[in-house]
């Protein structure tokens, strides 16, 4: 099974970091998380934005702290938060100023789970090392984990500068891509280092390297990887819209995942106008799960459909089932533990419907075109019934919801209870 295959790959051994009440890095689970885009000043849209990534899945959440105005409500989000039940690490994305808001917001210094560190723009000249500095003390007074983000949009130019007049010096000159990506790398690991120099337990550091070319993303955190045990956060930056940033983002993430680097991921996915910020958690999830690394929604395999198949009933069953299993999985994961295992297959004719559906713990094979008008359910590798009529798209869907309450209800033995007896 690719689940089995998945947990068997080697992963880097990484240093575990606490983020509020999620672990990053170690043994744990890839984590995924996103970002709001919210403007954090506003309470209230923050409070819906956060909460709809975190019912979506999203197992920690970042939100841009960049001016007074938004550090002022950093801790009233984090309390209206608890007070609906939403218990997801916040973590506060700092730039040019964090040093200054952290300080004169100490409620929201308190209220953050982590802080994020960029590198590239947290104090320049003389200012660099004071207001890092300032950070970490901040951090460590709380005891708050932080991410050192390096990105190559905002990379330190002055490290950036002095690599690339040494290698025009070199006897044996590197690219100036190469000597970027080194840039990146020297950034982080400096910074990390700079960070326990002050003090800083290593188990409280997170690095990412993040720039917005798929192969320079493999290269960087590749060479990353080996040069270091920090717990690393994955992720290409502006990966994109629409296709563009969700193959971009997979291709490259999912080399690296299948290498064993990488902690804990984020899909940044530019929303279409007006679209739900809730896609990239989905994406993510997707991600990690067709790659066998996790599961958080059962699996509803469909066939393509071809000329045998021009009916749409298969195409509309499985996009019911689908859309009515993502939309119940916030309940379903306390009412049926177990229930994100969950394979359906919904297929469109006789040539490869019936195999598909014996492999899905349930699954149909609705008729083809000229087909007879009768679809054969299979439950856990065995056909129990044909179904017929006008009805056999609700009445699968019946069985669906039968099927995952006999075997996932609190009353039903778990599958590993079921296998063992």
């Amino acid at each position: 099974m690719i689940d089995n295959f998945a947990k068997q790959l080697p992963r880097r051994r990484s240093v575990p970091v606490k983020v509020g009440n999620v672990t990053v890095g170690g043994d744990a689970p890839i984590v995924v998380q996103s970002m709001t885009n919210t403007d954090t000043a506003d309470a209230d849209a923050t409070v819906a934005q956060v909460a709809a990534l975190a019912r979506a899945g999203s197992e920690i959440v970042r939100i841009t702290v960049d001016r007074p105005e938004a550090a002022a409500q950093v801790a009233r989000i984090k309390d209206r938060l608890d007070r609906i039940g939403i218990d997801v690490p916040l973590v506060g994305d700092f730039h040019y100023i964090g040093h200054k808001l952290l300080t004169d917001y100490p409620d929201c210094a308190a209220a953050l789970d982590k802080y994020r560190i960029n590198p590239g723009n947290v104090g320049f000249k003389a200012k660099r090392d004071t207001q890092f500095s300032q950070i970490i003390d901040i951090a460590q007074k709380h005891d708050k984990a932080v991410r050192i983000g390096v990105n190559w949009g905002s990379l330190d130019q002055e490290l950036l500068t002095r690599l690339m007049d040494e290698n025009s010096t070199s006897d044996k000159p590197v690219s100036a891509a190469a000597v970027m990506r080194e840039a990146i790398i020297q950034s982080g690991l400096l910074s990390g280092e700079r960070a326990e120099a002050l003090g800083m337990a290593r188990d409280k550091v997170i690095l990412s390297a993040k720039v917005s070319q798929v192969q320079d993303l493999i290269a960087v955190y590749a060479d990353l990887a080996r040069r270091c045990d920090y717990a690393l956060h994955l992720g290409l930056t502006e990966a994109g819209m629409g296709t563009k940033g969700i193959v971009s983002s997979a291709a490259s993430m999912g080399i690296l995942l299948q290498q064993g680097i990488g902690d804990t991921i984020r899909v940044s996915l530019t929303p279409e106008p007006g679209g739900d910020r809730t896609r990239e958690v989905q994406v993510a999830q997707e991600l990690l799960q067709v790659m066998g690394f996790r599961a958080f929604v059962p699996v509803v395999a469909a066939c393509p459909g071809c000329g045998r198949t021009t009916s749409t009933v298969f195409q509309e069953l499985a996009s019911d089932i689908q859309d009515h299993i993502r939309v119940s999985m916030p309940g379903w994961r306390e009412q049926y533990p177990g229930v994100e295992n969950l394979n359906v297959a919904v297929m469109g004719c006789i040539v490869n419907g019936p195999g598909e559906s014996k492999h899905a713990d349930i699954g149909i094979s609705l008729p083809g075109t000229g087909e007879t008008p009768s679809a054969p359910v299979f439950v856990d590798g065995e056909k129990v019934t044909t179904l017929r009529g006008d009805d056999i798209a609700d009445d699968f869907k019946k069985m669906v919801l039968d099927y995952i309450e006999n075997r996932y209800g609190k009353g039903a033995m778990s599958p590993s209870s079921a296998d063992i007896a």
